[in-house]
């Protein structure tokens, strides 16, 4: 058996915990629950584990996003330039209440509801492609086909982004996302790129303006606010747009390809949901908190220093809260390593917890809902394709998710 150093390689947050996540959070929150780790940059952190510390700490105003109150040398994540950077995931309130009440209304229960058939269309286009191609069986990824194509249409479309640049940021995306050793300036290019293609993507919405949501986040920034003190600046207008468009792609994409796995997987809780498809809203809970996307939250800085189980975490050091330890703490859900679509999984932290909740969370439960749907009604032979020990995750402790979903149908 590995030990906790084993699995995290003498600290260091790297392919141990890549490899075995649920196994290093199992042991660290009974043992370690604030734990001195090396960040995937090599700086130092502080891990936090169980559900109650890791709940509490997201709403902990004394835990800031800013990067301003970071020691210098800790970790902090992306490196984008300012243009790119201005974004809600570096922000606390006041600049964050602002920017988050201008763009909140685009993603209200109500609004993005009225989506549900335009994804809906989007899903049955993807499965009649796999139907024209394989005949009446076959085979293919179902996260290049499927998982990734759904949410990239549909952010791409609310948004109002042409279709010949959707696959050039989803490329972009997979070299922030999980960066290549092999290819140091990969991700430098894949900013360059983006920041360029951001510039010209609201020089024409400026010239063509269109019934989206960016057109209508540029009349905001140019009429200089609907609501008197509301304003947009334009770098945090180009970061917004960012923010929007990658949360928006990425964590969905992990999001389906983890939950069609579990239910491949789990042959029994499959039977029972394809017997009843109304427990799909409810399941999409389970499936967040079992295997949720994002293993970690965005680091945080203490502006002043701050105890958490007991551990003293001096001001300006970097905080790690694991969502997915917390998710899989049996302190707050019985036997929560076990997948159960009948477990009341609400109170999850999947998704946030406080004011940095999930912006886009009511979007990326509603497509999970219709994605897996569409699958239950139309693949009704669905089967992993091949030895489940052989499925390859991304190398990032960003977005948790699988490099490939071999299936047949």
């Amino acid at each position: 058996m590995s030990t906790d150093q084993d699995l995290l390689a003498d600290g260091r947050l790297t392919d141990g915990l890549l490899a075995h996540p649920y196994a290093v959070y199992d042991r660290l929150r009974d043992t370690a629950p604030v734990h001195r780790v090396t960040g995937p940059d090599g700086s130092p952190a502080w891990l936090v584990t169980r559900y109650d510390d890791v709940r509490e700490a997201l709403a902990n105003p004394l835990l800031s996003l800013d990067k301003r109150h970071a020691l210098p040398g800790g970790y902090k994540g992306f490196a984008l330039p300012p243009a790119l950077d201005a974004n809600l995931l570096n922000m606390d309130p006041p600049d964050h209440t602002r920017i988050r009440r201008l763009v909140g209304r685009a993603f209200t229960t109500r609004r993005v509801e009225q989506l549900r058939a335009p994804i809906r269309r989007t899903a049955d286009h993807l499965l009649d492609a796999l139907g024209t191609s394989g005949g009446p069986h076959g085979s293919t990824d179902l996260i290049a086909a499927y998982a990734a194509p759904l949410p990239i249409t549909v952010i791409c479309d609310l948004l109002g982004v042409p279709d010949g640049h959707r696959r050039d940021f989803r490329a972009w995306t997979d070299v922030l996302v999980a960066p290549d050793p092999a290819r140091p300036q990969a991700a430098k290019e894949a900013v360059v790129a983006m920041l360029g293609f951001f510039t010209q993507l609201l020089a024409d919405k400026r010239k063509e303006p269109a019934d989206d949501l960016l057109s209508d986040l540029i009349a905001v920034r140019d009429e200089g606010g609907r609501e008197g003190s509301d304003r947009l600046s334009e770098d945090e207008l180009m970061s917004l747009a960012f923010l929007i468009l990658f949360a928006g792609y990425e964590n969905t994409v992990q999001l389906i390809g983890t939950a069609v796995l579990a239910l491949l997987q789990h042959p029994d809780q499959l039977a029972a949901l394809r017997a009843d498809p109304s427990r799909l809203p409810a399941a999409a809970e389970e499936f967040v908190r079992y295997d949720g996307p994002a293993l970690l939250a965005i680091r945080r800085f203490p502006r002043e220093d701050v105890t958490i189980s007991d551990v003293t975490v001096p001001a300006g050091e970097t905080v790690l809260l694991s969502l997915a330890a917390a998710n899989r703490d049996p302190r707050r859900f019985p036997d929560a390593d076990r997948f159960d679509l009948g477990r009341d999984a609400t109170g999850h932290l999947a998704l946030g917890h406080g004011i940095h909740y999930c912006l886009g969370a009511p979007l990326a439960r509603l497509e999970t809902e219709i994605a897996l749907a569409a699958l239950l009604e139309r693949l009704p032979d669905l089967k992993l394709d091949g030895d489940p020990g052989d499925l390859r995750w991304r190398p990032s402790l960003r977005a948790r998710g699988l490099l490939a979903l071999p299936v047949t149908y």
